[in-house]
């Protein structure tokens, strides 16, 4: 028995280990775009992003003899997830090009909130009252940071809370998706998705790509190598330790997210985003604890 706990420990505190990782890398790539951003359109950002993350993905599923296509690929799941791929890496992307990175950040954490929301009101998971009053003052928090009706209010905010659904949607169409698809092709159509925002942004927009110098292809690459190195260790850390004793240290990107912004790009944090983050972290943890506590009693 004694064995038997250290190994689940070791296995939680490896897996908590990969998750830090992975939110320190997702850290980093966004940092990065936000560099890349000071010289190429987003458009063209998204497009390169998107094509050095397919091909990085489509070469880990040929290496594992994995088949690029199925007709599971094409299944219903498969395309929402595409869409709100788009639209989440579109908005977001714009997000943290146009808003300090901080803020975009932290707004992105209330992720897992909406996602409790949306399989309650989707696959009819039973919520109950305590964590409908956990969604709802996450979702406060939400409101506290971009401060609607005040001075220091900005529609550019939106860009951040549109991202997040489309995020929030991604990963609920990943729940409803066919289990015979891999992480690997997952993240291939996923890029793939990436590709096409970036093209239809492109059309939108109407500005030309352009040749990007030697520091900002470096700044690119990096961009990409992160994205899928955090995409890998993410995975890495769901599957060494148990969800519940993970989960809770995707709030770590809080910390990178904020200090990146506060030290490279001399963005402020006022008492607000403090609250807010507050909010938002705490009712995050309060619905995971919820869930964990409820999914014992079942066992």
């Amino acid at each position: 028995m004694t064995i038997d706990f250290e190994i689940h420990r070791r296995a939680n505190l490896v897996g908590s280990v990969w998750m830090v990782a992975a939110m320190a890398i997702f850290a980093i790539e966004d940092v990065l775009i936000k560099l890349v951003s000071e010289t190429l359109p987003v458009a063209q950002i998204l497009t390169l992003f998107g094509c050095g993350g397919t091909v990085i993905f489509a070469c880990m599923a040929l290496f594992k003899r994995e088949r690029l296509f199925s007709r599971d690929v094409v299944s219903r799941p498969m395309w929402l997830r595409v869409f709100f791929e788009i639209f989440g890496r579109l908005f977001y992307s714009l997000a943290i090009t146009l808003t300090p990175l901080s803020s975009a950040t932290v707004i992105l954490q209330a992720t897992p909130i909406v996602v409790v929301a949306g399989a309650a009101l989707i696959f009819r998971e039973k919520v109950g009252p305590r964590r409908w009053i956990a969604i709802v003052v996450g979702l406060i928090g939400v409101v506290v940071i971009i401060q609607p009706g005040s001075e220091s209010f900005s529609m550019l905010s939106i860009l951040a809370i549109l991202g997040m659904l489309g995020f929030a949607g991604r990963d609920l169409a990943s729940r409803a998706a066919p289990a015979s698809i891999s992480t690997s092709i997952l993240g291939l159509y996923g890029f793939l998705a990436v590709i096409a925002a970036g093209v239809a942004l492109s059309f939108w927009e109407g500005i030309p790509f352009v040749l990007p110098g030697v520091e900002t292809s470096f700044y690119l690459v990096g961009a990409i190598v992160a994205g899928t190195t955090a995409y890998a260790s993410l995975m890495k850390a769901m599957r060494t330790g148990e969800v519940s004793a993970v989960t809770p240290f995707r709030y770590s990107r809080l910390l990178f997210g904020i200090a990146f912004g506060v030290v490279l790009f001399n963005e402020e944090v006022g008492l607000s985003m403090l609250l807010g983050c507050g909010l938002i972290v705490i009712s995050g943890l309060f619905i995971l604890w919820r869930s964990t506590s409820a999914a014992t009693v079942k066992s």
